[in-house]
Parts: structure tokens; C-alpha cells; sequence
């Protein structure tokens, strides 16, 4: 893409209203601007961010057995009254009169429509397990929506649900989504830790948030270092193997680390020596659930178990905030200058910047360049315009794209172009082939 048609209408100052790092770097980018409080349009850039999120998130759902669909953002309150969630859910809900003076409501989560779709559809203990996702928009009237899109009323989801016949086989669809949300927040290049949590509105007994450590954070945060330095989860594991996947989450949960919510100071102190107590902040990117059968018994989402009595399925709900993770990773990947996005989420893989458009030599070779980018598959955003080096530096340090090819007539006279890597500020000035090979090896 070249930047004279690209629409990233940046900004040269902070914006006033933008109180954290996230929110400032994503207005100053052109990654989004605010329609209406806690209300915001993705402009071309963040939402290809926000594109490749979505990607990572699904892949995974996908990889560990769990089945896309999509509900309605608008659902009738019949079933939320049914629940008891109704009047229980707060003013946080969008409550919507259709013209029949029917109860609506714009959904801020899905438990009770995707149980009701079970229901209709799954009678017989043969038909499960059965895991289900989908990604939407949502909408929670925030009292005091702040932090740009981190605690906003419109924001994207990852919800998913599982159904099993009974607490052990949920159980196992548990643990099996709590390895498939290390292994998604470890390929955004964040270490997630998992901690144990209230359930809150959702309901049930056992429930974990996994937290990005950020001193912006909301939630105060209390663990053992040892989740700060621990090793990447294996890209193989299998979902299946439930053994190898319970070892997993026994390792995170015989840690100590809890929110403020859930924190017992006496605990973190004998379980945890001093040298490895962590205490900060931290922001909420996913959270998991078991709730039994909260939702089954009063709905009445039945199956008939081998001996052909009827029982009601034991569920869970697993929740990923799509567009908040724009911001956490922003939050957590950042420097004075602006962004820095991990390859796999950037919006694009490399920045070329010509350093001289109206040289004949050097505009020749700059589009030779993204040719050859562009045919290699290499995502790139050629920075053409007529515009002074400094500004064209200083706009790909704030929109942080993993790579920097900076194209000028020294350069080409010599055979070289500069080569920078934003995530560490290393230049290199290497034959053009060279630097090639680095951005696609």
C-alpha cells in the first residue's frame, strides 16, 4: 500500500482526552477515533490490527476442537428472564422496545441463546461434547467509559461454550480452553497469566482471568515471579491427549496468583518466598468459566444419559476481548516514539521509506523494492510522499512496524539500503538481497 493513498490520518500531539499509553498511541496512529463516549470507528490501520487478532484467536478455537457460529447481537429478553439474569444484569444492559412493544435486549454476552440453540438440537449423551464460538460485537453501557477502547461500551468478543454431560468432561473442556488461551495470547507475543477470579454476573464455581502485567492496569495483581519467566508453551501439544493437558494447568494453578478481588495475603505470603513475590497491575484480556448447570436447569437444555434418564448439561463460557488486546498489547509493547507490534499482529510486516521522492534513482529503486515485496507476499506500506526524513521517521517509529527499509541515493550509489528493526533499533546497511532475506527469511 502506499502512503499517499492510505488513509492514517496521524497526529503530531497527544491527544488531551487520552489519559493512558494505549489510547494515546492509537489516536496519534490513526487507528481509531472516538463516534460517542466509549464509542469508536477502526480506521484502516487499527483495523487490520484488529483483523489479525480475530485471525490468531480463531485459529486457535479451531485447533483445539471448538466450532464457529454466529448469533444475534439483538436477543430477545424472554430467555434472559427465564435465566433470573434479567433484572440481576444491571443497567449495564441495553435494554431495546421493538415496534410490538417486545423486550429486547443488545446482548452483552451469550449463554442463555447459545443453551437455548443446544437445546433444540442435542438430545442424546452421544452427541457430546460439543464446544461452540463465535466472534461479535458486544455493548455494555458503561457508567464511566475511559481508556480509549480498554474500557469502552462497543468492543469485539470472543465468546465460546461448551457442553458436556457431566463436571468431569467439563472440567476437561476447561483446561483444554485454558491451554488454547496460553497459546493464543503467547503467539500475540504477550505472557498471559492465569489467575483466579470471581465469576461475577456469569456465574458458577470456578473461573479464571488471564492478566497482561502493565502498571496501567485496573486490576491490582498478586503472583508468584515464576509466571514472569516462565517458558513458552509447546506449538504441538495435543488437545486430545487430556493427561497432558491437565499437567498443564495444574503447573499455572499450583502457582499463587490472584487479583485483588480474590487475594489472601496471608496465603501469598507463606506459598510464595519474598524474592519471587510480584505485586503491580494488570489488564484483563480473557476470562474462563465453569458454571455447571446454572444455565442448563432453568432453560432446560436436558440429554438423556445411557440409562435414558434426562439430566441437565454441564456448561462453561470462555470469553476473550478481541478489541481490548489491540490496546493490551500496545500497552505492552511500546517505547517513547510509539508502538512496537509484534510480527504477528502488525498491520504491516515492513515500512519503506524513499528518503528522496523527486530523484529519479531513488524512486526507481524504491519501486523495484515493493515490487518485489508485494510479489513475495510481503505486506508493506511504502511511505512515497513528499515529506522531510525526519517526519517520515518519526511516523514509522509511531505506527511500529516490525521492519524499517529506508531507500536513498547514498545508499543506492553504494549498493546498499539501511535496514531497521523496530523492536530493538538495530540498523543494519546491507545489499538490497540481504536485507530481503532478514524481513523474509
Amino acid at each position: 500500500m502506499r502512503l499517499t493513498a492510505y488513509f492514517m490520518p496521524t497526529l503530531k500531539e497527544n491527544p488531551a482526552e487520552a489519559q493512558i499509553v494505549s489510547h494515546r498511541l492509537m489516536l496519534r496512529a490513526g487507528m481509531i477515533r472516538q463516534a460517542s463516549a466509549g464509542i469508536y470507528s477502526w480506521l484502516p490501520l487499527g483495523f487490520r490490527v484488529l483483523k489479525r487478532i480475530e485471525q490468531i484467536v480463531r485459529e486457535e478455537q479451531d485447533r483445539m476442537g471448538c466450532q464457529e457460529v454466529l448469533m444475534p447481537t439483538i436477543q430477545s429478553a424472554d430467555l434472559w428472564k427465564k435465566s433470573g439474569r434479567y433484572d440481576d444484569y444491571g443497567k449495564e444492559m441495553l435494554r431495546i422496545l421493538d415496534r410490538h412493544e417486545r423486550e429486547m435486549l443488545y446482548g452483552p454476552t451469550n449463554e442463555e441463546l447459545i443453551t437455548e440453540i443446544f437445546r433444540h438440537s442435542v438430545k442424546s449423551y452421544r452427541e457430546l461434547p460439543k464446544l461452540l464460538y463465535h466472534i461479535q460485537w458486544k455493548f455494555r453501557d458503561e457508567v464511566r467509559p475511559r481508556f480509549g477502547i480498554m474500557r469502552g461500551r462497543e468492543f469485539l468478543m470472543k465468546d465460546a461454550y461448551s457442553f458436556d454431560l457431566d463436571q468431569e468432561g467439563a472440567r476437561r473442556a476447561y483446561n483444554k480452553m485454558f491451554v488454547a488461551y496460553q497459546r493464543t495470547f503467547q503467539r500475540m507475543g504477550l505472557k498471559a497469566i492465569p489467575m483466579a477470579a470471581d465469576t461475577g454476573p456469569i456465574g458458577g464455581d470456578l473461573s479464571h482471568e488471564f492478566i497482561i502485567l502493565a502498571h496501567t492496569g485496573e486490576s491490582a495483581v498478586f503472583c508468584d515471579r515464576d509466571f514472569i519467566e516462565f517458558d513458552a508453551l509447546s506449538s504441538d501439544i495435543d488437545y486430545e491427549d487430556a493427561k497432558a493437558v491437565a499437567q498443564v494447568v495444574d503447573h499455572f494453578t499450583s502457582l499463587y496468583a490472584r487479583t485483588d478481588e480474590k487475594h489472601d495475603a496471608a496465603l501469598f505470603e507463606e506459598r510464595v518466598p519474598e524474592a519471587r513475590r510480584y505485586v503491580g497491575r494488570g489488564i484483563e484480556v480473557g476470562h474462563i468459566f465453569y458454571f455447571g448447570t446454572k444455565y442448563a436447569l432453568p432453560l432446560e437444555a436436558l440429554v438423556a444419559k445411557p440409562d435414558g434418564e434426562a439430566v441437565p448439561v454441564h456448561g462453561g463460557s470462555y470469553g476473550i476481548g478481541v478489541s481490548r488486546l489491540v490496546g493490551a498489547i500496545i500497552e505492552a509493547s511500546h517505547d517513547d516514539a510509539g508502538i512496537i507490534w509484534p510480527d504477528s499482529v502488525a498491520p504491516f510486516a515492513v515500512g519503506l521509506i524513499n528518503l528522496k521522492t523527486n530523484d529519479a534513482a531513488t524512486k526507481s529503486k524504491c519501486e523495484e523494492i515493493y515490487g518485489r515485496l508485494r510479489q513475495a507476499g510481503i505486506e508493506v506500506l511504502y511511505d512515497d510522499r513528499d515529506e522531510r526524513p525526519g517526519a517520515k521517521f518519526a511516523d514509522m517509529d509511531l505506527i511500529g512496524l516490525p521492519w524499517q527499509l529506508v531507500v536513498g541515493p547514498r545508499g543506492i550509489a553504494s549498493g546498499l539500503v539501511e535496514l531497521k528493526r523496530r523492536a530493538t533499533g538495530e540498523r543494519l546497511e546491507l545489499p538490497l538481497d540481504r536485507a530481503l532475506e532478514k524481513i523474509a527469511p
